[in-house]
């Protein structure tokens, strides 16, 4: 088999930091938050993350996300195929925004037998920790299929769980009946979900958020031995940092807390806490 050498994109979704993306040589097509009249890439750059949290409970209206269209992803296609003889993709599920088929259709435009896309069927680091492991074995193999092959493992073995601090973010985004929300918030109900198969499902209603961390903590510990691990926070670092001292042996050595960007973190809300598994029975 002819060792190909291979470059990885993905979407700003993915929540990997800067080091990482240097490191691996991944390519990272921004999505766009649009507020007060004006749309920004959600590149660290054109979106200061901390200045944008810190005003968005007060944005009116609402900010907004939208994917890159196809013309925009095409030109960092033709940019991360030089030198290189293949891209593979992964990205923000095909069910969940229309960033896949808008990078399908920029592939088309550039010669659609260079490009391999995978739908990671997850979110933030979920789908981080698939462009990584995508990373690290189209550098040790050259094969597009061994990474095809690998990434269909770890995602029959990864989990991603987030709780919930409020549902005012969904409420004011739009994206759940504004009924079962203005009902969440009057009980002060705080909502643990999991992103399965392409879609959120709620899977347990809470009253009080250090008793949705407790469930939280109990549905990581259920999945161990882990192979990886990485807490997750909005404006949160002190839970996030108690989160992982709660897990202690648990949680692999060098467990990183990734905050959510503003492509999702728009819809999750500011306080939330999350983590996203990967169970060592992948590699069996």
């Amino acid at each position: 088999m002819t060792f190909q050498k291979i470059r990885i994109v993905t979407d700003s979704v993915c929540d990997i930091s800067p080091e990482l993306l240097a490191q691996w040589k991944i390519v990272v097509i921004p999505c766009y938050v649009s507020y007060h009249n004006q749309s920004f890439a959600d590149d660290g750059v054109q979106l200061d993350r901390q200045a944008f949290y810190r005003a968005l409970p007060t944005i009116n209206p609402y900010p907004t996300t939208a994917a890159p269209s196809p013309d925009f992803a095409a030109d960092f296609l033709r940019r991360a195929l030089e030198g290189y003889d293949h891209v593979i993709g992964v990205h923000v599920p095909a069910a969940l925004s229309s960033t896949f088929a808008n990078i399908r259709a920029a592939a088309a435009q550039i010669d659609a037998s260079r490009f391999t896309l995978i739908d990671s069927q997850t979110l933030t680091m979920g789908l981080g920790m698939q462009v990584l492991i995508a990373a690290e074995v189209a550098t040790a193999t050259g094969s597009v299929q061994a990474v095809v092959e690998t990434l269909e493992k770890v995602r029959k073995h990864q989990k991603l769980y987030a709780a919930l601090y409020s549902l005012d973010a969904l409420r004011r985004s739009g994206r759940v009946n504004s009924f079962i929300s203005s009902v969440g918030a009057l009980l002060q109900i705080k909502p643990i979900i999991e992103v399965r198969d392409s879609q959120v499902h709620p899977i347990k209603r809470i009253r009080t958020f250090s008793k949705a961390i407790d469930h939280l903590y109990e549905l990581v510990a259920a999945q161990a031995p882990l192979d990886r691990l990485v807490v997750l926070h909005i404006q949160n670092l002190d839970g996030a940092r108690a989160f992982l001292d709660r897990l202690g042996d648990i949680a692999p050595p060098d467990t990183p807390i990734v905050e959510v960007g503003p492509t999702l973190g728009t819809h999750i809300g500011i306080g939330s806490l999350g983590a996203t598994t990967l169970s060592r029975n992948w590699k069996v």
